[in-house]
C-alpha cells in the first residue's frame, strides 16, 4: 500500500510584477494556509515519510508551513522537474519514490490534470476540478512499489483546500 498527499502550493504574490515566475514567494494569505494544511495533515495523521517539491519558491515555502505540524517532517527532496510539470512528467517522478507516503507539491495546470487522471474515481468536491492553490488530495495505491502506479489505479481517501479549514 502506497499513500500519495498531492498539494498544490498555497497563493503566492504578485507584489513584484518584475520578479520572475520561479521566485515568487507566498503571499500572506498562502503562508496562514499552508500553517493550516500542516495542521490538517497532522490531524488527520497524513505524515509523509518523503517530499517531492518543484523547486519554484512558492513550493518551497508551502512546504516550510505545513512541516512544522508534523512529527518528524523529512527534508524536501527539491524537483527542478516538478516546476510547471505536466502530469506524464509528475507520474515519472513518483514512480521513483521510496517512501510508503510521498507528498508531492507542484504547480497548474499540470497538479489538477495529474489529480485526475491519477484517481478511479474523482472526488465530488466542486474544487477539485480547477484544484485552486493549497487544494490537497490523498490518495492510497493498492501497489508494492511506486513504479507499478498508472493512470485511474488510485483511491481518493481525502481532498480540502485551505478556506475550507476552521
Amino acid at each position: 500500500m502506497k499513500r500519495l498527499i498531492l498539494t498544490r502550493h498555497a497563493k503566492s504574490s504578485w507584489d513584484d510584477p518584475n520578479a520572475p515566475d520561479h521566485d515568487r514567494p507566498l503571499n500572506e494569505r498562502g503562508h496562514a494556509a499552508a500553517k493550516d494544511l500542516g495542521q490538517w495533515l497532522a490531524s488527520r495523521g497524513y505524515v509523509p515519510g518523503e517530499v517531492l517539491c518543484s523547486d519554484a519558491l512558492r513550493t518551497r515555502e508551502t512546504w516550510a508551513g505545513i512541516a512544522p505540524a508534523l512529527p518528524e517532517a523529512p527534508e524536501p527532496t527539491l524537483k527542478p522537474t516538478l516546476y510547471h510539470a505536466g502530469p506524464d512528467v509528475m507520474l515519472a517522478v513518483l514512480r521513483h519514490a521510496t517512501a510508503d507516503v510521498v507528498m508531492l507539491v507542484g504547480h497548474n495546470p499540470g497538479i489538477s490534470e495529474f489529480a485526475s487522471r491519477i484517481v478511479a474515481m474523482v472526488p465530488t468536491h466542486d474544487g477539485f476540478a480547477h484544484y485552486p492553490t493549497g487544494a490537497t488530495l490523498v490518495c492510497d495505491f493498492a501497489v508494492d512499489s511506486w513504479d507499478q502506479v498508472t493512470w485511474g489505479l488510485g483511491v481518493a481517501d481525502d481532498f480540502i483546500v485551505p478556506k475550507e479549514i476552521a
